[in-house]
């Protein structure tokens, strides 16, 4: 049995840290699995933490586990990726698109103990200028959005609307067309776009109403870009809220189509901000997506404790 070093972001999920780790102790320990918990002494600490975990991990032949949401599973992912140890995943956020995606259960208990029967599968990945990213990828509007949702949610609190007043205060006050120039696979494009939105997860378009050719596309390894054509405010909203309800698919204003390495140049900026499941940066051009030549290494449910997609 591999040991399992085991990485809870205390600021991912429902619960409290000390309850998850008593449920995480008490399912490893009847089934006699060696583990471990790595000390992670909040959300700012993670990157660190998972970093020497995961040359622990691979040097040890031990499985670098994560317990969080999406953009934790991101991170702990990326340093898996890095050292080449195993990863196992563990969902507690409130999408868990990654989770989801590949049948792990959203209940820790239940995802816990899937894990002991588990065995490492290679999974493909994006990368964004060499960062990993599991789920999606952007620049424009939509990182800007993420931005000042979390500038609302720290200074009102985390609530729903805190988070809808957000977007909407962002929508109407963004008058920004991206200049940019694609090449996707051999084809090369000029276009003028409010934003471009990079997906790697066939659950999450599936569930914005694209296309199912698009959709099983990107299950099969590659990826999906959105590009919304110039358009304004009103319209704009009126695409947000088709995403919503699953509509997308049929949207006039929104240009799709699958690739594995996409090269993005813009006009009159070297340095952009850029959004990789959840977590904004800055970038220097040109910007890359790619289908990553290297899987990650996870651990996944055999048939009988794979979850259905909910």
């Amino acid at each position: 049995m591999r040991p399992f070093l085991v990485l809870i972001n205390p600021a991912s999920g429902a619960g409290d840290l000390e309850h998850r780790q008593q449920l995480l102790e008490r399912v490893f320990g009847e089934a006699g699995q060696p583990f471990e918990f790595v000390p992670v002494d909040g959300p700012a600490s993670l990157e660190t933490a998972s970093r020497s975990a995961a040359e622990r991990a691979a040097q040890s032949d031990s499985v670098l586990v994560a317990v969080g949401g999406d953009g934790t599973i991101t991170t702990v992912a990326q340093a898996a990726h890095r050292s080449g140890c195993i990863m196992g995943a563990l969902p507690q956020g409130t999408f868990n698109y990654f989770g989801r995606a590949h049948g792990i259960s959203q209940d820790l208990e239940q995802s816990a103990r899937s894990l002991l029967r588990a065995t490492p599968e290679p999974v493909h990945v994006g990368m964004i200028n060499h960062r990993l990213f599991l789920v999606n990828a952007s620049l424009g509007l939509y990182p800007q959005l993420l931005d000042d949702r979390e500038a609302f949610l720290d200074r009102f609190g985390r609530r729903r609307w805190v988070a809808l007043v957000a977007g909407l205060a962002t929508l109407f006050k963004w008058r920004h067309q991206l200049s940019v120039e694609i090449q996707a696979d051999g084809a090369h494009r000029v276009l003028r776009t409010p934003t471009l939105f990079v997906g790697n997860n066939a659950l999450q378009l599936a569930r914005l109403g694209l296309e199912e050719q698009l959709v099983a596309q990107v299950g099969s390894g590659s990826m999906a870009a959105l590009v919304v054509r110039p358009i304004g405010t009103l319209a704009m909203l009126g695409l947000l809220l088709r995403g919503a309800f699953g509509r997308l698919g049929d949207a006039g204003q929104l240009d799709s189509f699958t690739f594995q390495r996409l090269t993005v140049r813009m006009r009159g900026i070297r340095r952009v901000k850029v959004a990789a499941d959840g977590e904004i940066g800055l970038m220097t051009q040109p910007i890359t997506f790619e289908v990553c030549p290297t899987p990650l290494m996870l651990m996944l449910p055999c048939a009988d404790d794979r979850v259905e997609v909910a």
